[in-house]
C-alpha cells in the first residue's frame, strides 16, 4: 500500500520515518519531494580506461551552493539535501518529478530505498536532451513514494547505509567478485 502525504506526515511527527530539513511544501498528496543538493560526482573519463563491474571507477567532485549545468547527453551523480531514515516496515521509491522529465533530465537511483535505510539519496542523472540543463541547488528534483512492506523486514545494512553527499558506485564490493 502506498502510503499518502497525511500519512507520511503523521507518521513523521511521530518519528517513524525521518526527513530533515523538510517543509509544507515538499509534502504531495502521496510523497514528498525532495531538493537537489550541493555534491556532484562525475565518472572521470581522463583517469579510467574503461568502467567494470570488478573495479573501482574514478570520479571528479563538485560542490557549489548555486547551480550546476548538466551537458548534453551527460551523467552525473547528486544528492539530495534531506537526510531520510526509513523504518523496517517501510521502502520507498525515488521518482523524478514530471516538470522535470519534461525538459529531458532523468532521474533516478536506482529506484528504491530498502527499509532501514539511513542517509541522504544519491541521484542518478542523465541529460537526454541535445541542450545543456542547469539545475539550481535546493530546487525540488524528486519524489520519494513511501509503501509498507508485507512483514517488518531484515534493516538495511548494505555498502551505502549512512551515506553523505553523492556516492560513487560500490558495485565492486559485491560478494560475489572475487569468487
Amino acid at each position: 500500500m502506498i502510503l499518502s502525504g497525511k500519512t507520511i506526515v503523521d507518521r513523521i511527527s511521530r518519528d517513524e520515518i525521518k526527513i530533515e530539513p523538510i517543509s509544507k511544501e515538499q509534502i504531495q498528496p502521496a510523497s514528498i519531494d525532495l531538493r537537489l543538493g550541493t555534491h556532484f560526482l562525475v565518472i572521470d573519463e581522463h583517469r579510467n580506461v574503461s568502467l567494470s563491474l570488478e573495479n573501482q571507477a574514478n570520479y571528479r567532485e563538485f560542490i557549489t551552493e548555486e547551480r550546476i549545468t548538466i551537458p548534453p547527453h551527460s551523467f552525473l551523480l547528486a544528492t539530495t539535501k534531506e537526510t531520510v531514515e526509513l523504518p523496517n516496515n517501510l521502502t520507498a521509491f525515488v521518482e523524478g518529478r514530471s516538470s522535470i522529465g519534461r525538459l529531458g533530465l532523468f532521474i533516478q537511483n536506482a529506484g528504491w530505498v530498502d527499509p532501514g535505510f539511513k542517509g541522504q539519496i544519491t541521484l542518478e542523472l542523465y541529460n537526454a536532451n541535445s541542450l545543456p540543463i542547469e539545475l539550481t541547488v535546493g530546487r525540488r528534483i524528486c519524489q520519494l513514494v513511501f509503501a509498507e512492506v508485507d512483514t517488518e523486514a531484515e534493516p538495511y545494512s548494505g555498502k551505502y547505509l549512512h551515506q553523505t553527499g553523492a556516492t560513487n558506485s560500490r558495485v565492486y564490493e559485491d560478494a560475489e567478485v572475487g569468487k
